[in-house]
């Protein structure tokens, strides 16, 4: 006879995906538009997660990108791409792990196709974003956080 296993099983469930909040700009249309084109692309990233009911999470994948052209912007996109998570069975250490990481890591995707369409509407080619370990970006960040614990003690 098996010996039946009483310990909570962990389990991680997509409930929703959504887009929370777009923005687009484009300040110097149609000129910019008439300029050669030399764009300097930059990324901003953040992530926050909060509870929002019994094990179940609300994630949110911020992203910015700023495209300058000549030292000007040429446009600004802002993407928030929200995400539902049922998250249960999970040690505190995983759980920041998989808010932290993986949650994000499934937005990604969502997000860089809404940033792409919305530049592509805005009459300009795609950024086509590369993907992004995020779990890299966690354990990294979960150093500067221990870094900056021991420096303030």
């Amino acid at each position: 006879m098996a010996e039946e296993n009483n310990a909570v099983q962990p389990q991680l469930q997509i409930q929703r995906i959504f887009l929370k909040d777009i923005s687009f700009e484009s300040p110097r249309s149609p000129l910019v538009f008439q300029e050669e084109w030399k764009p300097e692309v930059g990324l901003e990233l953040n992530t926050k997660s909060r509870q929002v009911g019994e094990n179940l999470y609300e994630v949110v994948l911020d992203i910015t990108v700023n495209v300058k052209n000549n030292d000007e912007v040429a446009y600004l996109v802002q993407v928030q791409q929200g995400g539902l998570f049922t998250i249960s069975g999970f040690e505190e250490r995983q759980l920041h792990h998989a808010l932290g990481a993986f949650c994000p890591g499934t937005l990604f995707p969502y997000a860089r196709e809404n940033i792409d369409n919305v530049i592509t509407k805005g009459s300009f080619n795609p950024v086509m974003l590369a993907p992004i370990n995020f779990d890299a970006l966690y354990m990294e960040n979960l150093q500067q956080q221990q870094q900056s614990t021991e420096t303030e003690q």
